[in-house]
């Protein structure tokens, strides 16, 4: 079996926060049924997926979006530029 290295990208992203919604394109919110709290959600290909405070929301090399838990794109992404 050969082995394979993923090739190295520079990916647009952008961290989370409700403040910055301007920022994030396709992302909307919807009030909880039970509370009416403002519970926010990003267009992925695999459908609408839930925003949490502090994700990152990745852009892909196709304009795609996906979203990344803050641990997991802290060991994974290095900042390249502002």
């Amino acid at each position: 079996m050969a082995k394979y290295r993923k090739k190295s990208i520079v990916a647009d992203a952008e961290q989370f926060f409700p403040h910055k919604l301007e920022y994030l394109i396709g992302v909307f919110m919807v009030p909880h049924p039970d509370t009416k709290a403002p519970v926010y959600f990003i267009q992925t290909l695999e459908g609408d997926m839930r925003l949490e405070v502090g994700d990152w929301v990745i852009t892909g090399v196709k304009g795609e979006k996906y979203i990344c838990k803050d641990d997991i794109f802290k060991m994974t992404y290095e900042k390249v530029e502002d």
